[in-house]
């Protein structure tokens, strides 16, 4: 499908939201730390392998994941964007021109799609935040 930019919204309902940014980081504390200071907020989560900042006066996030120094490319980032149903939000990425990579899950009820645009950039689509773990309402 090609898609033409106009200054009007889009007349179809939106794929998702964009719920936060994905940074891969050689030093995830000293990242995390400098994002802190820029952003203003403070830590959500920390795992291993895992650095996640808490929520924006907006509602987004920003996280870091390890990767070996090697594998490191700089400016490299993966956007996450929040759906309600992964099957539906995949058939139309697809449609738009999109690709599935991968299907990842980082826990047993946290499944990722990792999604290409036309382009091969990657996004991955997640289901929302459990309401225990999402940003207030307010700020939505």
């Amino acid at each position: 499908m090609n898609a033409e930019l106009t200054s009007a919204p889009p007349t179809t309902p939106a794929v998702g939201w964009l719920r936060g940014v994905i940074v891969d980081a050689i030093d995830v504390e000293r990242l995390g730390a400098f994002w802190q200071e820029v952003l203003g907020v403070g830590v959500g989560e920390q795992v291993p392998g895992w650095l996640q900042l808490g929520f924006g006066a907006k509602g987004s996030l920003m996280a870091f994941q390890p990767v070996d120094e090697v594998a490191h490319t700089p400016g490299r980032l993966r956007i996450d964007i929040d759906v309600q149903d992964l099957e539906i939000a995949t058939a139309r990425i697809i449609e738009l021109g999109g690709a599935l990579k991968e299907i990842v899950r980082f826990r047993p009820e946290e499944e990722h799609r990792v999604m290409t645009d036309p382009e091969g950039n990657e996004f991955n689509i997640v289901l929302p935040f459990p309401p225990d773990a999402a940003p207030p309402p307010a700020n939505r």
